[in-house]
């Protein structure tokens, strides 16, 4: 199985890093698992409504340019359906079985995501109705994905 984050912009503070590679190493034993960093658009504070759809067009150009055909695609956004952990091991669980071996998750930029990205998307999914910095949310997502193998081992992990 492989799994790969497409994350825009570059990741900085080491703590961020470190519980990434962390969980990474974790993650090996079960899966190929990668980061993709796609650049962000450089833009000043205040944008007008074109110059973010020009912002974020050009990040979701990006993103797209990342993403294999074969791949089962997860948008990350705060419309997406929330799901528990049990709930999200369950559907990966799902997807290995019916072939889906390489699968993909895509968090955007401080923008979002554009509609092409979220239509090329196989399912949408929310981390709830908080705003995370990018950053973090690799963490976080990088952790539930590693939560999700331990759950279908059924590790102690999870409790």
């Amino acid at each position: 199985m492989n799994i790969k984050i497409i994350g825009v912009g570059k990741l900085k503070e080491k703590y961020f890093k470190a519980g990434i590679a962390e969980y990474a190493k974790r993650l090996s034993r079960f899966c190929k698992f990668e980061i993709v960093e796609v650049p962000d658009e450089k833009a000043p504070e205040s944008l007008s409504q074109s110059e973010m759809a020009t912002v974020m067009a050009k990040e979701g150009d990006r993103i797209l340019a990342k993403i294999k055909d074969r791949e089962y695609v997860y948008a990350l956004a705060i419309k997406g359906k929330e799901r528990t952990s049990e709930e999200f091991a369950a559907e990966l669980a799902k997807l290995t079985t019916y072939g889906h071996s390489d699968i993909t998750f895509v968090i955007g930029g401080s923008l979002g995501l554009t509609p092409a990205v979220l239509k090329r998307a196989d399912a949408q999914i929310s981390f709830g109705r908080f705003t995370l910095p990018h950053q973090l949310m690799r963490l976080v997502l990088t952790e539930q994905i590693y939560r999700a193998f331990m759950i279908n081992e059924g590790s102690p992990y999870h409790k």
